[in-house]
């Protein structure tokens, strides 16, 4: 009896006790809660063997964050990203979904929106092809000099990438290499261009000799 007394006697102020302490952690964990909107890039898992992506309509989307103020200040968009799966992906331009259960990140923030929550992706088959390495010269050389031979080796390389962006090359040009002024032979590692083609250079260095010597001999 004396237990039940004394639990119904301060009922009250136990119920006032427990909802001090309870809005008094809501306060201190939602204290300086903040959102914020970042720009995050969009990444692909499990592209098919044998394909890969020619182009995409979009590759960033902007995702709603909130978290403490504090971690929200130091969030860089290279620590938030999206990843689409392309397993079951085929040839040709498909549209893909997402939504904020795809956005990756290392921080402890929570994602409430993403926008746009789609990507359209176009796959290519994937191919390998050789082409022809092409020196990039530009000036003349000394006065009373010329250029007697250029040499490239290797004279091909290996280049991957999809069909269609390897269709439209033809050749490989070298960075650009100055020669004005020179009067003496230039040898030298120099890389290889892609002209903004999404393509690998198996071979992204070659070497170039560049002979010169006087005119008439």
């Amino acid at each position: 009896m004396k237990i039940r007394e004394m639990l119904s006697d301060n009922l009250a102020l136990k119920l006032l006790a427990f909802i001090g302490a309870l809005a008094l952690w809501f306060f201190v964990s939602y204290r300086g809660q903040a959102e914020t909107t970042i720009e995050a890039n969009i990444d692909f898992k499990n592209v098919p063997s044998g394909f890969e992506i020619l182009r995409q309509n979009i590759k960033r989307v902007n995702i709603g964050v909130r978290g403490h103020e504090v971690i929200l200040s130091g969030l860089k968009p290279s620590d938030v990203r999206v990843v689409v799966d392309l397993a079951n992906a085929r040839k040709g331009e498909s549209t893909y979904s997402f939504d904020i259960n795809d956005v990756k990140s290392r921080s402890s923030v929570k994602f409430v929106r993403i926008e746009p929550n789609s990507v359209k992706v176009f796959l290519d088959e994937s191919v390998t092809k050789s082409f022809r390495v092409t020196p990039n010269l530009t000036g003349e050389p000394a006065r009373g000099y010329e250029i007697k031979k250029v040499t490239v080796e290797p004279a091909a390389v290996n280049v991957e990438g999809a069909k269609t962006e390897m269709a439209r090359m033809s050749t490989l040009r070298t960075e650009l290499l100055d020669v004005s002024g020179v009067d003496t032979t230039i040898q030298q590692r120099i890389r290889l261009e892609a002209n903004g083609r999404n393509v690998r250079i198996k071979t992204p260095e070659v070497s170039i000799i560049v002979t010169i010597g006087k005119k008439g001999k």
